[in-house]
């Protein structure tokens, strides 16, 4: 086949082609309106100008301090200035962010410092001694670099680390950052909760973040100014790139360090905000507030929920108070959200229980995201479009991670057949919408939290009264799903469920401590694999009252 004609002399140069980078928009935004406000936080405002010198001052100060290009600087930050300040300063720089669950316990934090090679560390006070107990299980040694966030009021913690504002004024704010050599370049990169062994990690690249930052406005329809409050944790998938977005549509940023009913319901009414993301949880927190904490809102606010669905009531209620909700679904694997379950306009006059199942649906891709389907795993076909007919949901696209990082074995499997495999089971309907049925990993999501069933039933089969533990996804009004653990003692040895909750409580993060714990014959197939579909039905069999967990059985 000849190459077409205009293929010849028409090459590639620095005037007609430049790498897709999301560091463009906040350089952008501060040449053309360095005067708006581009973050909140507590009495704290910060123009787009201070917002773009601060992160370009981090750079030039991390640059002083031997980040180059591809080297990992770390973040254990709460939803602070701070961290808006290290998505951009960072890769401005040539570094990748790593931005670490503040959640987690000091040993998988230590896994992943050592994994990612962490270069330096940027902690918030608040988890310093969380850092310190995790660097003390680490081969490498960070430049530990501490922030100090005048919206915490905790106690001092001795370090000896660095402190993060006298670390900026050793930096330039005039630097002249990086763009990356390639759009291809990794961005960030962040961990998985680890499923099965150790947690993988995603690296994503300058170009998918770019396009999902965009992708967010036109799915969110994102006005220019726009106002985003922060609930969703930042460590998230970057903030499902949203810490970029703001920048694209010069809105602002109003930082909230705790997710609390009370400071959520003032920063709406009284900051404007348009959008907010978060759990189904988050939801229920507001709705549950005391009425003198809750404000009368002069907008509609745009909020989206990625997690189980929300039950009908919880919609019903937050339609009444003037939110409107949309579903969203994606992995860390695809920089957050990459499935959006877009609403047509006549399901608004349909009853609210159809509207609910309508609600309940993943939905369609992104426009950035190239293909969604739904695939048989062996013939990697597509099943039909009956809404039954179960298969893995898989995605193809520029917002799909790199791979993951120095894990070509995992990488290969991810990918197979040209298509990204997410390990979800879903089907899909007549229309083209995908809904989730089964997650064939067993991960549990708990309050947007990812809970590995395998590491919760690592920790019961290391108590000595466990013979058998088989863990699955309990449904709960409050946190959508909470680990449910059943569990079959060892002939002789007795316990009850408080002894076991203490036992897990000092082995695990507390959202992965199990909200039931049922004692009973594990059911088992001819071949003595756990049926654990049986142990679903019947965890949510007690989720509705319809059965009592059975009492530790007397041997």
């Amino acid at each position: 086949m000849s190459e077409s004609p205009y293929n010849t002399d028409l090459d590639r140069n620095l005037a007609n082609y430049q790498p897709l980078t999301p560091l463009t928009f906040l350089e952008r935004a501060a040449s053309v309106f360095p005067d708006q406000t581009a973050i909140v936080h507590g009495g704290l405002r910060r123009s787009y100008e201070e917002f773009y010198a601060r992160s370009r001052q981090l750079a030039s100060a991390l640059a002083q301090r031997g980040v180059r290009r591809g080297d990992t600087v770390s973040a254990l930050l709460a939803n602070t200035p701070a961290m808006l300040e290290c998505h951009y300063g960072v890769p401005m720089c040539g570094g990748v962010l790593h931005s670490i669950n503040t959640r987690l316990d000091a040993s998988v934090i230590a896994f992943q410092l050592d994994h990612a090679m962490s270069k330096i560390v940027i902690v918030d006070r608040e988890f310093m001694p969380l850092m310190q107990e995790a660097l003390k299980l680490t081969t490498v040694r960070p430049l530990v670099i501490q922030y100090d966030d005048a919206e915490f009021s905790g106690p001092e913690t001795a370090t000896d680390a660095q402190d993060y504002e006298a670390f900026l004024l050793m930096g330039d704010t005039e630097f002249a950052w990086m763009m990356p050599l390639d759009e291809w370049d990794a961005i960030s990169i962040n961990y998985t909760s680890g499923t099965t062994g150790d947690p993988k990690g995603v690296v994503s690249h300058h170009r998918g973040a770019y396009l999902l930052a965009q992708g967010n406005a036109l799915t969110t329809s994102m006005a220019k100014h726009a106002v985003y409050l922060w609930t969703l944790p930042m460590f998230h998938c970057n903030g499902w790139c949203f810490p970029w977005t703001l920048s694209a549509i010069v809105g602002t940023h109003v930082c909230l360090r705790q997710v609390r009913a009370e400071p959520i319901w003032a920063a709406l009414a009284d900051e404007g905000v348009t959008h907010l993301c978060g759990a189904p949880i988050v939801m229920s927190l507001m709705i549950s507030a005391p009425e003198e904490e809750k404000r009368k809102l002069e907008q509609t606010v745009q909020f989206f929920t990625a997690a189980a669905p929300p039950p009908e009531k919880l919609l019903a209620d937050m339609k009444t108070a003037g939110f409107d909700v949309t579903h969203l679904y994606g992995l860390t694997e695809t920089y957050g959200p990459a499935v959006v379950n877009d609403w047509h306009q006549y399901w608004s006059d349909l009853p609210p229980s159809e509207q609910a199942a309508l609600k309940s649906r993943q939905g369609v891709r992104y426009l950035p995201l190239e293909g969604l389907d739904v695939l048989d795993p062996e013939t990697m076909e597509p099943v039909p479009r009956d809404g039954k007919t179960m298969g893995e949901v898989m995605f193809r696209g520029n917002v799909v991670m790199k791979g993951y990082f120095r894990n070509p074995k995992a990488t290969r499997e991810a990918f197979g057949g040209g298509w990204f495999h997410s390990g979800d089971l879903g089907v899909r309907h007549p229309d083209g919408y995908i809904q989730l049925k089964d997650r064939s990993k067993d991960i549990i999501i708990s309050g947007g939290e990812n809970i590995s069933s395998i590491e919760v039933e690592e920790a019961l089969y290391r108590h000595p009264a466990i013979e058998i533990a088989a863990v699955v996804a309990m449904p709960h009004e409050k946190w959508g799903e909470t680990p449910c653990a059943f569990v079959e003692l060892v002939k002789g040895q007795t316990t009850d469920a408080a002894s076991l909750r203490a036992w897990c409580k000092d082995q695990l993060a507390p959202y992965k401590v199990p909200g039931q714990f049922v004692f009973m014959p594990i059911p088992r197939t001819s071949t003595g694999k756990i049926q654990k579909f049986v142990l679903r039905d019947q965890a949510s069999e007690i989720a509705h009252g319809k059965t009592k967990g059975e009492a530790p059985p007397k041997w």
